[in-house]
């Protein structure tokens, strides 16, 4: 007797007139396996306009697959009518659908239904009995509401209504308990409900290109929300407690009428400020103090006058643009943010520096700014070492005094122990430090400090030291070093997940460097590879790789396809002469960056598409 065949899993598509009834038989050599509505002699492809009545049906056995006789399923049982799945998966998009038929209630299974870029005017009520599903995706039709009976679904946790024609937010979406990603991006909505912080498990909430005037003091109660894009909208203000949303990391308010931005008490974990294009005028200082993680800030195209010396508190700044605003004057404080590399300040009234020094760039502006800051020091009596404060504020470290190296006690130079346990963090940056006493990082244990940065300053390799902490570090920074190569230590921190050795002189990584499991992102942009370590495509963890500014020469996609949780890949400006198509099916890769190579395909303007584009275009290529 037979032993039982899996059972197989379905999926069904309808995209310019591809057809399969499960995603196996998209392979079978078997005609009654697939329904093809294509032509014997193709022509270009063209769009369905209807639908088959055999799709609402196809969860119920045709007769034919009824009558299959014993001999018939010795053979091929597997595709015997009780072995089949219901089908959960239904993908019509990129069709000129005007309608879907009611009988789509005859699909209880579904838990992905996909229907952007259609012509539909409306739904049918009968979708909202589809009570399993979890993704709906209407995207890039002509709707201007969904039935009410959608807002009961008990399981729906993706829902993306962009590119329609809605006035507004139904109040009755605050009934969606689950929903955790809402796109309403490109309408004419004109406000949100009350009541839409009953969504307390959406993480991303998009409503750009729209005419939203105020958000509704609720929106607060979404605590897990991590991303808010509201750009290209009438907003002229954000609720003043914004800090409520602990988790959010990214927010985006370009294009807006936004006259003053809020102190984001609260807001630790943003990471991203995107406010260009409105009319604030000042900086909150507060605010500089309240977000130790941002690393982007973008203000261009505001009416900024001055820039507080508190942006030295921004620490973890890589990015500020603050173009054609009306400021006059940078402060010095800005040389002090080790993780500065792109300062935009074109299209100021700036007077204090010259303008060929202003048209060279980020390095060259700061390294004027830190030069003056040096003669300030040493006009206010401290000598030829530049103080850790500026303006009264600290910016890299708080001394621990002269005489303070005995057993015990900290060196000077580096943060005192009360600076340590407060802040978990130990930052030397900008000290031209070439070696760091083991007795600091001794220190630094008993306080429990868990990120470790030492960017910017003149280290050859790892200090030794660093071993003492492999069981506490979660952050390591060592960018902006003369680091030559990384010691066989490493692999014995057991907690780091994040590590950026980016502008040093590195060529390869150690072997053991792939047991770090814990690693979520990586960064060695601007060093000297010419290939991806093949212990980089053992860390099965990491999630963001920046490998920017090298010479890699070729694309490993099979090393690629063994990291299963990769979901950026930065590989801009290297040698690649060839990008493989096969790299199109690594869907788990949601962004990446291949501008600045020599290969010719895909071509630059698909690269400015974004990564959806490009993965498309590989996967069009793969021969088949």
């Amino acid at each position: 007797m037979c032993g039982p065949y899996p059972r197989r899993r379905r999926y069904y598509q309808i995209r310019e007139f591809q057809m399969a009834s499960s995603a196996d038989e998209l392979e079978s050599e078997d005609p009654d396996d697939e329904l093809e509505l294509d032509d014997p002699d193709p022509e270009p492809p063209s769009r369905a306009e209807a639908l088959p009545e055999r799709l609402y049906d196809i969860n119920e056995a045709d007769t034919e697959s009824k009558a299959v006789n014993l001999e018939q399923l010795t053979i091929k049982e597997e595709d015997a009518w009780w072995n089949q799945v219901p089908l959960n998966n239904l993908d019509l998009s990129s069709n000129t659908l005007t309608h879907i038929s009611p009988k789509i209630e005859n699909l209880q299974s579904l838990t992905v239904l996909t229907l952007h870029d259609n012509a539909l005017v409306e739904l049918p009520s009968e979708i909202g009995k589809l009570e399993k599903l979890m993704r709906l995706n209407v995207s890039h039709n002509k709707l201007s509401q969904l039935p009410r009976s959608i807002y009961s679904l008990p399981e729906l946790r993706h829902l993306n209504i962009s590119y329609n024609e809605f006035n507004e937010v139904d109040p009755d979406i605050s009934d969606l308990h689950m929903l955790e990603f809402l796109d309403g991006g490109h309408n004419n909505i004109q406000s949100l409900p009350g009541g839409i912080g009953f969504l307390v498990r959406l993480t991303a909430l998009l409503l750009p290109y729209n005419h939203i005037k105020e958000l509704p003091p609720d929106l607060v109660n979404m605590r897990s929300l991590q991303k808010i894009d509201l750009m290209q909208n009438d907003l002229t203000c954000l609720p003043e407690d914004m800090g409520l949303l602990r988790k959010l990391e990214c927010l985006y308010l370009q294009h807006n009428d936004i006259l003053e931005l809020p102190e984001f008490e609260g807001n630790e974990t943003l990471s991203e400020l995107h406010a260009s294009n409105n009319f604030i005028k000042t900086i909150p200082t507060a605010m500089c103090g309240n977000l130790p993680h941002l690393k982007i800030l973008d203000l261009r195209d505001n009416k900024i006058t001055e820039l507080p010396d508190e942006l030295c508190l921004l620490r973890n700044l890589n990015r500020l643009d603050v173009s054609n605003n009306t400021i006059s004057v940078l402060p010095t404080t800005l040389s002090s943010l080790a993780h500065l590399i792109s300062l935009q300040v074109e299209g100021n009234p700036i007077k204090t520096i010259r303008r060929d020094i202003l048209q060279c760039g980020t390095a060259r502006i700061l390294k004027t700014l830190h030069e003056r800051a040096l003669a300030k020091s040493k006009e206010e009596g401290g000598g030829s070492d530049l103080a850790s404060t500026s303006a009264g504020i600290s910016v890299t470290r708080l001394r621990g005094g002269a005489g303070q190296s005995d057993s015990g006690e900290i060196p000077g130079n580096f943060p005192d122990r009360y600076k340590l346990r407060h802040s978990r963090t130990l930052a030397v940056n900008l000290e031209e430090l070439t070696e760091v006493p083991d007795q600091v990082f001794q220190i630094a244990r008993d306080e429990g400090v868990h990120v470790v940065d030492f960017a910017r300053n003149q280290l050859s390799t790892l200090p030794n030291g660093l071993q003492h902490m492999k069981d506490l570090v979660t952050e390591l920074v060592l960018s902006n070093n003369v680091i030559g190569y990384v010691p066989q230590f490493i692999s014995q921190f057991t907690r780091i997940s994040f590590l950026n050795l980016s502008n040093n002189l590195l060529n390869d990584l150690p072997k053991e460097f792939g047991v770090l499991n814990t690693l979520r992102e990586l960064n060695i942009a601007n060093n000297r590879f010419s290939f991806i370590p093949n212990c980089v495509y053992e860390l099965q963890g990491l999630e963001i790789l920046i490998a920017s500014e090298n010479h890699i020469k070729t694309l490993n996609v099979s090393g690629l396809q063994s990291m299963p949780r990769l979901s950026t890949l930065d590989l801009r400006n290297n040698d690649i002469d060839a990008v493989p198509p096969t790299l199109g099916n690594l869907t788990n890769i949601t962004h990446l960056e291949l501008v600045g190579n020599p290969f010719r395909q895909p071509r630059h303007q698909i690269l400015m598409k974004g990564t959806d584009a490009i993965m498309s275009y590989l996967r069009d290529r793969i021969p088949t």
